[in-house]
């Protein structure tokens, strides 16, 4: 495949989906600033995503897909050529945005060969299969930059460099959460709830780890929003340390929020991509199930822990729906809180518990 000539040229990133999709697709807008560094690399998301956006610094601008879908459909295509646009990669394929690209005349339009209506509407294709592969969705996303020049899909720790770019905004928090941060006991952040993105650990298992926390000192605090707050509110032993901070914050103060503690424990969900990415202890409850299992979908960072109950449990090996993740232990988790080391001491460590 022959390598685009990317010299001043404008480039799209195409992934409107969910929080964690949209961190595990930022390194590639890091990969093109650095092998092209006069390219403008523009991100189209989803406007609930854009706080995290707008901390990326290898992302130059962004485009709001809410705001094309609310247009006219007269006026979508327009909007698109208005964007100058020179090359435009399909991170998370949407019949809909493919179709206005080709419409809006965009000359190279990248996408995975896997999808039908990608033959009618990208100008290269690239063959690979997300499913069945053992790489993780961040290497995957790689693949979609093999015209750009790329030749060999980077390791998860030369990803992991990319994490750099990454820096938490300055959000005003509330003066009550604000206080508790201000203390000398040591923060942790448990997200209990995933909206169901994963497999969770259950509120059960969150409220005795947040009992334990409270008695080796620590400040605990639950985050989520209000509709998560009211799945789990009941079920928790609140108190001066334990506190309930759901539905209460913005996601760009969530992120001011989690850069300003030491720990974040939750299953496969956003937060934990965040505090990966802004190098906390990231502690990462998962199912070994593919493809949801923590080969794919684990958070990037330097300081991230993975626990699973049984790598090898059986019922995950056929693929079949489990709650083997309930079973990670309370005191497993609050171990690993206690003892994680630095991220320079973890280099040569395996960072999978089982």
């Amino acid at each position: 495949m022959t390598k685009l000539d990317l010299t001043n040229k404008r480039i799209v990133i195409s992934r409107t989906d969910s929080i964690g999709d949209v961190m595990l697709t930022l390194p590639l807008c890091a990969w093109i600033k650095e092998n092209f560094p006069a390219a403008t690399v523009i991100f189209l998301g989803n406007s609930y995503t854009k706080p995290v956006l707008k901390c990326y610094s290898a992302v130059d601008e962004i485009v709001d897909w809410k705001e094309i879908e609310n247009l006219p459909s007269t006026q979508r295509v327009e909007f698109l050529r208005e964007l100058n646009i020179d090359v435009f990669i399909h991170v998370f394929p949407k019949k809909e945005i493919a179709a206005l690209a080709k419409k809006a005349k965009i000359p190279v339009r990248i996408g995975t060969s896997h999808r039908t209506f990608h033959l009618l509407t990208c100008s290269h294709r690239v063959s690979f299969t997300r499913k069945k592969s053992d790489l993780h969705e961040s290497q995957l996303n790689f693949e979609l930059l093999r015209p750009l020049g790329l030749t060999t899909i980077p390791s998860i720790e030369a990803i992991q460099e990319f994490t750099k770019y990454f820096q938490a905004p300055k959000a005003e928090l509330p003066t009550a959460i604000s206080n508790k941060l201000n203390s000398s006991r040591n923060t942790v952040i448990l997200h209990p709830k995933s909206q169901g993105s994963a497999v969770e650990w259950g509120i059960s298992n969150y409220n005795q780890l947040a009992i334990e926390l409270e008695k080796t000192g620590h400040t605990v605090f639950f985050t989520g929003t209000e509709k998560e707050g009211e799945q789990f509110r009941s079920q928790i032993n609140f108190n001066e340390n334990i506190i309930d901070t759901s539905g209460q914050l913005s996601l760009e103060q969530l992120i001011t929020f989690i850069s300003k503690c030491q720990t974040l424990v939750a299953c496969s969900t956003g937060p934990l991509h965040i505090a990966g990415f802004l190098n906390l202890k990231a502690i990462g409850l998962f199912s070994p199930r593919k493809p949801i299992h923590q080969g794919r979908w684990k958070a990037l960072g330097k300081n991230v822990k993975i626990i699973v109950n049984d790598e090898n449990c059986p019922t995950c090996k056929k693929g079949k729906s489990c709650k083997c993740i309930e079973d990670i232990s309370v005191e497993k988790v609050l171990n690993s809180i206690q003892h994680l080391k630095s991220p320079k001491s973890l280099e040569n460590e395996s960072l999978i518990d089982v």
